[in-house]
């Protein structure tokens, strides 16, 4: 008996046409991969990855969280589908196909999720675009199943079956969703004592006048200060529409610690000082580089588990786009980053969470749709979300054909920012996917440039 946790739901909740709550990833192939193959692979794994057989079970009334249900055999052949590329099949129309399926919205009458196998690119070479709900898994749970379909790793033993969650009966969903409601204002109590001290770390809250003032006194000096994070409006502000771009890139993980370790910061402090200065780039050619720093959400692991739903909370980081020297600017994301791990240690802010688990859930949908409209329009909390997701780093193949990368797709929204800088770490390189709002980033094959050009200063500088 498997129910949503609030945080889950809000993915749910807020998405429209314009706002799709659907990540995913491109894997890159040696050569293509028969749809057969596919369909073999998945019918063999299918029963030990419980994200593919999962479905929907609302609650009578929305009186409460949906529950999950699964399937023992989902017809795959409503999941899979197979696309040829036409010639010339280039890394930019591969990228339009992405981009197209990626904002189409799931069934929510069915599992969650979709898998493209692609064939027709240039050099040989094969893809399979795979999407998931982000109510069902976050970037690391979804790492773990892009893990679990592959071959088997030499010394890594699959996952093994579990058995099915069954939803409860609608009586018991409804006297479930009784005893949440009404225990709904202690934990909204409970959250407000709780968060008081911690007013400057939550997106929005922070930015009320007075609200750093309160949270200093209520903590007194046991933690430090963090970095001031307000989101100046920039060309990625405003509501999304429902059109998507996506682009991808690769970059050398040597080259990456070779600047990590000249400048004495961490990996994820050189990728975030990359996205900025991608960013500033971007900005400088559309005339649109705000005075202050932009503000990056940075998501935050809460828990070791890859377990199920989102395990995962949001940070706030200015970026040091208004610096132009590419060493001061790693210094200054250096010092934001070592100041947010300071202040949470070992165990990062669960606001999200917590604030989520605290309004009813009767009310979340309402609420969460009106929460975005607003905060999209009036004040985003951050201007752009950049995500590192850890991953292996040895060769992984699909069917005996190798993978050669896998790019990160992810979410746009109104109020998240009309791009998305998610990168994965695979077999010595960093795999990135840029997926944006066409219509505000209509050149978003710009960016692997000057992620590129960003890299190449780094490493000048530390030479």
């Amino acid at each position: 008996m498997r129910q949503l946790s609030a945080v889950d739901a809000q993915f749910l909740n807020f998405e429209t046409d314009a706002d799709v709550a659907n990540i995913g990833g491109l894997a890159i192939l040696e050569r293509p991969l028969p749809l057969d193959h596919a369909l073999t692979r998945l019918k063999d794994r299918v029963a030990v990855v419980p994200q593919l057989r999962r479905r929907l079970v609302p609650v009578p009334l929305g009186l409460d969280h949906p529950y999950w249900a699964e399937d023992e055999e989902p017809d795959l052949g409503r999941h899979v589908h197979e696309v040829t590329l036409p010639p010339p099949g280039d890394d930019v129309q591969l990228g339009e196909l992405v981009a197209e399926l990626h904002g189409r919205r799931l069934d929510r009458d069915r599992p969650l999720w979709e898998m493209y196998v692609i064939d027709g690119l240039a050099g040989g070479r094969g893809a399979v675009y795979t999407k998931l709900h982000h109510a069902a898994v976050d970037g690391v749970t979804g790492a773990a199943v892009l893990t679990a379909l592959m071959d088997p790793v030499p010394g890594v033993p699959p996952p093994g079956p579990r058995e099915p969650d069954l939803p409860p009966d609608g009586w018991t969903m409804l006297l479930r969703g009784g005893l949440h409601l009404a225990a709904a204002p202690a934990h909204l109590a409970r959250f407000v004592a709780g968060a008081m001290p911690h007013l400057d770390q939550i997106p929005v809250l922070s930015q009320l006048p007075g609200a750093g003032r309160v949270s200093r006194l209520l903590r007194g000096n046991r933690l430090p200060e963090l970095p001031r994070a307000v989101a100046p409006r920039t060309p990625l502000s405003g509501p999304v529409s429902e059109r998507r771009g996506y682009a991808f890139a690769e970059l050398p993980l040597p080259e990456v610690k070779r600047v990590k370790n000249a400048f004495g910061v961490t990996v994820n402090d050189v990728v975030l000082t990359l996205a900025a200065a991608t960013l500033r780039r971007w900005l400088l050619a559309h005339d649109g580089l705000p005075d202050e720093p932009l503000v990056a959400g940075v998501p935050f692991a809460l828990s070791a588990q890859a377990g199920d739903g989102n395990q995962v909370t949001i940070m706030t980081i200015p970026l040091a786009t208004h610096l132009a020297g590419p060493v001061d600017r790693l210094r200054d994301v250096s010092a934001g980053m070592r100041a947010l791990k300071e202040r949470f240690g070992p165990a990062p802010a669960s606001w999200l969470r917590e604030l989520s688990g605290a309004l009813p859930a009767a009310l979340n949908g309402l609420a969460d749709r009106a929460a975005f409209a607003l905060a999209g329009q009036a004040f985003p909390p951050v201007n752009v979300v950049v995500s590192n997701v850890p991953g292996p780093q040895f060769p992984l193949y699909v069917s005996g054909i190798r993978l050669l990368a896998h790019h990160p797709v992810s979410v746009v929204t109104g109020v998240s920012g009309a791009l998305n800088i998610t990168v994965f770490s695979y077999d010595g390189r960093l795999d990135v996917g840029f997926t944006a709002c066409s219509d505000m980033v209509p050149d978003v094959w710009d960016l692997p440039g000057h992620l590129r050009e960003s890299l190449d200063e780094l490493t000048s500088a530390a030479s």
